[in-house]
């Protein structure tokens, strides 16, 4: 059976190769040499700066993972997670946790010293989130640069942004209307293979599950202690890979074979048939994971992306739209 599952997984892998080449080669405004003259040092400065930020706090890759999964969530990849105005997504009580703000705006800094009204905070978000992937074990690929950055953010569309207690199928519905799939789905949740989560909707399915007094019963029971232990206050923070939460692994997904997924979001991959093949198929293959998350990263960093020449702006400062 598992022999089965990897078939259709390879399969499934190479026609998200072949659909990604085409997607970068059939868009003239978004391509991996961008800036190749405009701001030839570019990567160089991103590197440099995620690496320097990583070495001193490793927790900042996996925020700027999730800052940027944030982002293109809501009106696709255009930077408007950054914008820092009253009634912005970041000014929502959904964004209240994130972080990785102030390595954006040092990048940005940086890079308007050598290229002035250049870059995009949007392709530097989509940069930093590569390179924070690589810093902790996680794979490269190749960013194809030219969004614009976009001038409208609004709180209450941070909600559109899951939160860890959605049941599959909205899930699912969530990926198709940004032109992802099932696959990349399950892939992009592999992304909880580092960082932490806020204990306030692990609360729930610990104390309050389905509005009852009791655990969730998916939930192994040692896991289910320790979760107890670690849990007593919403404000706490909890390892989303209890095991490996330090390296970017398949951990994840084995942590979820053995019952032991953080989030309801996490648990439900294995518990639904429709994704539970494929949770077993990464879970098993590592090279897999490593090799379809490059794929699925790309794919969203390529969300409803603003490219056309009416389209957005590159802003001066990311945390604000420029002045007309």
């Amino acid at each position: 059976m598992m022999i089965k599952y990897s078939l259709i997984i390879s399969l499934l892998l190479v026609l998200q190769v072949i659909t990604i080449s085409t997607q970068v080669k059939g868009n003239d405004n978004l391509s991996t040499d961008y800036y190749s003259t405009s701001c030839p040092r570019l990567e160089e400065i991103i590197q440099n700066k995620v690496v320097a930020w990583v070495n001193k706090d490793y927790t900042i890759a996996a925020s700027i993972i999730r800052l940027h999964f944030h982002d293109c969530a809501v009106r696709g990849c255009d930077a408007s997670i950054l914008l820092n105005h009253y009634g912005s997504e970041r000014s929502s009580s959904v964004s209240k946790s994130l972080r990785g703000f102030e390595l954006i705006e040092d990048i940005k800094a940086e890079v308007e010293k050598k290229c002035p009204k250049t870059v995009s905070c949007a392709d530097i978000l989509t940069a930093a989130a590569r390179d924070a992937t690589v810093q902790i074990g996680g794979p490269f690929w190749q960013v194809p640069y030219g969004r614009k950055d976009g001038r409208v953010s609004l709180a209450n569309e941070a909600n559109l942004v899951p939160k860890g207690r959605e049941n599959i199928t909205s899930l699912i519905e969530f990926c198709q209307s940004r032109d992802m799939n099932l696959l990349d789905l399950v892939v992009l949740s592999g992304a909880h293979t580092i960082g932490r989560s806020t204990c306030e909707p692990v609360q729930e399915r610990i104390y309050r599950f389905n509005r009852t007094t009791k655990a969730d019963p998916s939930i192994k029971k040692n896991y289910l202690n320790y979760l107890k232990r670690k849990c007593r206050w919403a404000s706490e923070y909890v390892n989303l890979d209890a095991t490996t939460p330090k390296t970017f692994d398949e951990t994840y997904y084995k942590n979820l074979e053995k019952k032991m997924g953080l989030l309801s979001t996490d648990q439900l991959l294995y518990s639904d048939s429709r994704t539970k093949p494929l949770v077993s198929a990464l879970a098993n293959q590592p090279w897999l994971f490593f090799q379809q998350f490059a794929v699925s990263m790309i794919k969203l960093g390529n969300t409803q992306v603003l490219t056309g020449k009416y389209e957005g702006e590159i802003r001066n400062n990311c945390n604000f739209v420029n002045w007309r």
